[in-house]
């Protein structure tokens, strides 16, 4: 049972489909900035789903990974430059940040930052892995610290549609203007597209456009089927009702199983794993596990501070997720 990566395994929905297959015969080169039908349909469910307000920009990406890896080589930042990131994160992070040859801070405050010339700061809510969702207020307090220092904020909001315990909130909508936010969405999660390739940036209008002029020349565009898919699955909220009931119900068996088993699961309030610990180190975990079938991720893959840690993904069929279960008792 295989409960580490977490790719989506159900099917993608029919109207996405049906996009993507009538927008096949597409023999020219698409939009770098994406259609404006696809422009229309994301600054739409920004407004809808962000509680954003009108004044953003916006712009299709090849998945959020992509855009997650090259972002700080995308706005500039380089040698003497710091990115900060969360102590226990998506690795990316810190990978796109050593690849513009910055240097990285690990630091969930603040104050643990320090006088790094911070030229970036990731913040991710609901977080990859840990499922924690960061209140209204220190997003607000995110953002007004970086304006001071002259930072942009990048928020990884992929799992903003994903709240059980928490209702996750955007950075759009907290922030007083646009100026040096972004919000990083994908569509992996939502509409199982995580093969499709599908995601976008959306906030401060100048950075959107800096951001364009450098990925025209880089060939960083995403196809126009694509582009078509997107624009179903942006447009209809009945799918991504549909498949968060899925994984709520998933969450719902695994969690009562692994507390049973002695797990302690901390924070997970939104997203799509379970933050889990015995009280021992990670790789201990992941041995006891896998001694029963189950394979998950160790919590040390996404920084040192999750050392005691391990991450149990939903993302696998009610048949694999009962079967998981049935090994636990």
């Amino acid at each position: 049972m295989d409960l580490s990566v977490g790719t989506p395994v159900d099917p993608v929905p029919d109207a996405v489909r049906d996009a993507l297959a009538g927008a096949s015969n597409s023999p020219g080169y698409p939009l770098t900035m994406g259609t404006p039908e696809l422009r229309a349909a994301i600054t739409a469910w920004v407004l809808r789903a962000c509680g954003a307000a009108p004044g953003f920009g916006v712009l299709p990406t090849i998945g959020s990974k992509e855009l997650v890896a090259w972002l700080p080589t995308l706005l500039g930042i380089g040698p003497g430059d710091t990115v900060a990131i969360p102590s226990v994160c998506y690795p990316t992070y810190e990978v796109g940040a050593r690849l513009a040859g910055a240097e990285v801070v690990r630091a969930d405050s603040l104050t643990a930052i320090g006088p790094a010339p911070v030229k970036l700061i990731w913040i991710n809510s609901p977080s990859n892995p840990t499922g924690r969702v960061l209140p209204k207020e220190h997003l607000r307090k995110v953002v007004d610290w970086a304006r001071e220092r002259g930072a942009v904020v990048a928020s990884d909001e992929c799992y903003l549609p994903l709240g059980w315990e928490a209702e996750p909130t955007s950075v759009l909508s907290v922030a007083d203007s646009y100026d040096g936010v972004l919000a990083v969405h994908s569509l992996s999660k939502r509409s199982n597209l995580a093969g499709y390739r599908a995601g976008f940036i959306a906030g401060d209008p100048e950075l959107v456009t800096e951001v364009l002029a450098v990925r025209k020349h880089a060939g960083m565009i995403v196809p126009y089927p694509v582009q078509a898919a997107m624009i179903a699955a942006l447009d209809d909220e009945t799918h991504v009702d549909q498949q968060r009931e899925r994984y709520r119900a998933r969450r719902g068996v695994l969690r009562a199983a692994l507390e049973k088993s002695g797990f302690t699961v901390e924070y997970s309030e939104a997203g799509l794993y379970l933050w889990s610990t015995r009280g021992e180190d990670c790789w201990a975990t992941v041995d006891w596990l896998a001694q029963r079938g189950i394979l998950v991720a160790p919590g040390t893959f996404y920084g040192p501070a999750g050392q005691r840690h391990v991450r149990i993904a939903l993302t696998a069929t009610d048949e694999r997720i009962d079967a998981a279960v049935s090994r636990l008792d």
